[in-house]
């Protein structure tokens, strides 16, 4: 069996490349601005929040959980979710070492 396109990255680089792109979907952008407004909630509260169904919400939140950038707990009948810091201190060291870059060569570019 042959090698898989991620094989030819470094794990850093594959998780990098999963956390970023559980990101790139703007309902799951709002979930996130939501769980950081209400620090925890329920999938029923984020229904009541965006303009999207049940399911289609449930899906987002196991893909931001999957990625590892929220965490769900079950509580009674239900899962309450949060934001996952581990997943995000990631992406915050890859954007601080882009940033650093940019500002120590002055903007200087081809």
């Amino acid at each position: 069996m042959g090698a898989t396109k991620s094989d030819y990255f470094t794990d850093n680089q594959n998780e990098l490349g999963n956390l970023t792109k559980a990101l790139g979907h703007p309902a799951r952008i709002a979930i996130i601005e939501y769980l950081l407004k209400v620090n925890t909630c329920i999938c029923g509260d984020i229904v009541n929040e965006l303009p999207l169904s049940q399911p289609t919400i449930s899906q987002h939140l196991k893909e931001l959980k999957n990625a590892g950038l929220i965490k769900g707990s079950i509580e009674g009948n239900a899962i309450c979710y949060c934001i996952n810091e581990a997943g995000f201190d990631k992406i915050k060291i890859f954007f601080n070492l882009v940033a650093n870059h940019i500002e120590k060569r002055n903007k200087e570019c081809c």
